[in-house]
């Protein structure tokens, strides 16, 4: 089943390229180069596959099955390739359109060339083209991002700008409640994490990124530094882990789920795994407003709050405002 996100234009990730190497190795990124007619998805969409899992969606369905199957086939080799697929009766899909699919395997060696605030990269190896080199010099003198594309086997494609990375661990009533009242607040892009597809929701925010993978704690020792953290799983082991990673790795901010018991247990277990008490206060536990209640919306809705007054206070104190 496809699942439905609301649209804007898409642009290349490549933070989330390089946690996903530093995870799993190789790792092929799929992304729809060109439609015609009807598409699930919109030029620029992509998912990011590994042997054993993947991330976001070029719309689901047996597009996206057969995309990630042929995927999987190239980790080993390597490479790129295009692919032109018609969605129609072979597929078992009813769009009735023909979708063009660039399928690229990045290693650690591979993922370190993309830079720079336009990605453009041949899908053959054919040199420059002349299209291409006037489409990158027009968005350097005008400041702006060119819509993604192919011209003349050549990929072009926006790459986005971190602005506010935010890690969700756990896609349970909670962990859903938050993405679906973070995830449109403007310059926030949501990781989220849980131990299988099955976890989340059909229809998922544009800015979100989804990962499964049966051992989510191996994530933490790749997340960006700068990320803000939410740790909402259903297994207090998990948590507990995640937190002694995160110290360990480093983090803007790190919220718990839980009550004052259970933060007083987890304090008493970091000291014991060798952490400073000043680096065990730098996680703020119980999350939200418990004025506000324990339902899922109310608990999202108190952490939002407590999200935008500090990133508040963090620009009035860049601004040199004094605090009131």
């Amino acid at each position: 089943m496809r699942r439905r996100r609301i649209r804007c234009a898409p642009m290349f990730d490549v933070s989330a390229l390089k946690t996903a190497v530093a995870c799993h190795g190789r790792v092929a990124r799929v992304v729809i180069a060109a439609y015609s007619g009807s598409s699930p998805r919109e030029v620029g969409a992509a998912m990011l596959v590994w042997s054993d899992g993947q991330s976001g969606t070029i719309g689901g369905g047996a597009l996206e099955w057969q995309a990630a199957t042929r995927a999987r086939t190239m980790l080993a080799a390597g490479g790129a390739r295009l692919d032109r697929e018609a969605l129609g009766p072979k597929l078992g899909q009813c769009c009735g359109g023909v979708v063009t699919l660039l399928t690229e395997v990045y290693d650690t060696t591979a993922v370190e060339t993309l830079h720079g605030e336009v990605i453009a990269r041949a899908a053959d190896g054919r040199a420059m083209p002349l299209a291409v080199k006037r489409l990158l010099v027009a968005a350097r003198s005008k400041g702006t991002a060119p819509a993604p594309q192919l011209v003349q086997g050549w990929m072009v494609e926006p790459a986005a700008r971190a602005t506010r990375l935010l890690w969700v661990w756990g896609a349970g009533h909670v962990g859903r409640a938050l993405v679906s009242v973070l995830a449109p607040l403007p310059g926030v892009e949501v990781t989220w994490i849980d131990t299988g597809r099955d976890r989340f929701p059909e229809a998922l925010p544009e800015g979100v990124t989804p990962i499964w993978t049966a051992r989510p704690e191996a994530l933490a020792d790749h997340s960006p530094q700068e990320a803000e953290h939410l740790i909402v799983t259903y297994s207090h082991a998990l948590d507990l882990e995640l937190c002694h990673r995160l110290l360990g790795r480093g983090f803007r901010w790190l919220g718990l789920i839980g009550s004052a018991t259970k933060w007083a247990r987890f304090r008493s277990h970091l000291a014991a795994l060798g952490h400073r008490h000043v680096e065990i206060a730098r996680i703020t536990s119980p999350i939200g407003d418990v004025a506000l209640g324990k339902h899922p919306q109310a608990i999202a809705v108190g952490v939002t709050v407590q999200l935008l007054k500090q990133q508040h206070q963090v620009e009035r104190k860049a601004a040199g405002v004094c605090s009131e």
